[in-house]
């Protein structure tokens, strides 16, 4: 039987992929906008099984997240390979320290990768790289059109990048303005030389139900460039709302060493209606080139959830356990912060066994960095376990799960205190404002927490006993934690939390383990 690839590569909030080859191996990358370690880099050797070899930002002098808005920070990378060196491109949105577009390196794409190198006079976002065959390389963005029309008014434009000196140098080149007449948002370049001609595929409509890929081509890099006349070469914006795979676009595309050609691309996978908790989702597509010009999923057209795979020799890897046990010496790379910790909050070796949360002033509610640590939510359906020992001291002290979109969009489910008594309690913050949807009193000091999730419908129980299950509150309407809820541009998180809500606090919580397991992902 053929072998096949299954969509998305990457479930859950993976969006924004670049992708490059070296050799056999391929190298992947995605946005990850204010969560700490930035961009999350994956391997493979078949393009179908993909196993994450680390974070290209993961050191706070690399990535100041500090105050940044929700769905600020690190948009749009590229990574591509040159000489014996990886590069990663990326734009930082609003940040209070350092903003703009930069550069790190590396000679192991599971790093180190160096500190920043900023770009100067490097504006707009989606940024690029383009290395020629007579030893240029060349940098290419998005801008806002000098006197836009209207708002999405954007061009594609490219300078020459010094590799030495890790700068842009010479002249500014205005390439393409997009496929459609007033096309809004042109953004996410990438240029391409094959068989002699330059290629500039770009996304544009937006990163919403419009999204869409368009190509054009160029005998020289610094254009003019020609419209593809069958753009766009894909898109799902014609197939209505009620299409399970919905937002196709941002794209980046690659030759294996068998002259296949296949695209990388965000999509979303909307459910319980038109709600996308998982946020931007990565998945791939086969390429085929005709008359000069590429041709997505020859006679289909569209993206589904099964493809025939490539002509590659089958590399899987070990399937990560479905719970941690917190037994290693570093968090695994599952796990993200929000924005940068410049302290360690957390400790695996304290109490070995467990991962303490150290209970600080910071709140998740807040542009800060809170005593968090989550992971994506990945899939539809889904049950997410823990064991926690924490004794509240005080009304202010809250630790637990919590289920997370924004700061002002989320589900804390957490073990507190309420007029001098300890209680379990779902508090759900919608557009800012909180509203306790269920308590209830405990006394232990170890507490089991579940959430089961069957597509909109989130359930929480609790135990003071293992399996002991109650419940605290069946069928909370999930669709807060939607995209088009909550807006932004990133997909829900779940994870542990422990805060002291404002005030300083020295008391910790522990959790035994967390398990995170599929229920049903709808396909």
């Amino acid at each position: 039987m053929p072998r096949t690839c299954r969509n998305p590569i990457l479930p859950g909030f993976y969006p924004d992929p670049s992708i490059c080859r070296v050799g056999e191996d391929y190298y992947l990358i995605t946005s990850t906008f204010e969560y700490y370690p930035g961009l999350p880099i994956f391997h493979s050797r078949d393009l179908v099984n993909w196993r994450q070899i680390g974070h290209v930002l993961d050191r706070p002098s690399q990535l100041p997240l500090d105050g940044i808005r929700p769905s600020g920070g690190l948009y749009a990378p590229t990574i591509r390979y040159h000489e014996g060196t990886f590069y990663v491109v990326n734009t930082l949105v609003s940040g209070n320290d350092k903003a703009g577009n930069f550069i790190v390196t590396a000679a192991d794409p599971a790093g180190p990768w160096s500190e920043p190198y900023w770009l100067e006079d490097a504006p707009g976002i989606d940024p690029s790289l383009f290395f020629d065959k007579d030893g240029r390389a060349w940098y290419c963005g998005n801008r806002e059109c000098e006197n836009p029309a209207y708002h999405g008014d954007t061009e594609i434009w490219l300078q020459e990048l010094d590799l030495a000196k890790i700068q842009l140098t010479g002249p500014k080149y205005a390439l393409w303005k997009g496929a459609l007449r007033g096309a809004r948002w042109s953004e996410a370049p990438h240029v391409y030389k094959i068989n002699g001609l330059y290629y500039l595929m770009i996304a544009e409509g937006g990163t919403g139900h419009d999204h869409a890929v368009t190509i054009a081509r160029s005998e020289t890099v610094t254009g003019p460039y020609e419209n593809n006349p069958r753009n766009p070469i894909l898109t799902h914006r014609h197939l209505g709302r009620d299409y399970p795979i919905v937002n196709v676009g941002h794209a980046d595309i690659v030759e294996t060493q068998t002259g296949e050609w296949w695209m990388v691309m965000l999509a979303s996978r909307p459910y319980g209606g038109y709600y996308r908790n998982l946020g931007r989702e990565t998945f791939m597509a086969p390429v085929r080139w005709e008359e000069g010009w590429p041709i997505v999923i020859p006679g289909l057209g569209r993206v589904e959830f099964v493809h025939p795979a490539p002509d590659l020799p089958e590399q899987r890897w070990p399937t990560a356990p479905a719970c941690d046990h917190f037994e290693a010496e570093r968090l695994g790379f599952e796990w993200n912060f929000l924005r940068t910790p410049r302290k360690d909050f957390w400790s695996l070796s304290e109490r070995p066994g467990y991962l303490r949360l150290h209970l600080r002033s910071q709140m998740i509610s807040k542009w800060e960095n809170p005593s968090f640590i989550g992971r994506r939510q990945q899939h539809l359906s889904f049950a997410a376990r823990t064991a926690m020992e924490f004794t509240p001291q005080s009304a202010n002290e809250e630790a637990g799960l919590i289920l997370l979109q924004n700061s002002d969009f989320q589900y804390r489910f957490v073990h507190t205190s309420t007029d001098g008594r300890t209680v379990v309690k779902l508090v759900k913050r919608a557009a800012g404002e909180e509203e306790v949807m269920a308590e209830k009193p405990v006394s232990a000091g170890r507490l089991y927490m579940k959430v089961e999730a069957i597509e909109q419908a989130y359930s929480f129980y609790y135990a003071t006993a293992p399996e002991a299950w109650k419940p605290l509150l069946e069928n909370a309407d999930g669709r807060i934690l939607s995209t088009e809820v909550a807006g932004g541009f990133v997909g829900a998180y779940i994870g542990m939390y422990a805060s002291s809500n404002g005030r300083p606090g020295e008391n910790i919580a522990d959790f035994d383990w967390f398990e995170y397991a599929v229920l049903f992902d709808g396909q």
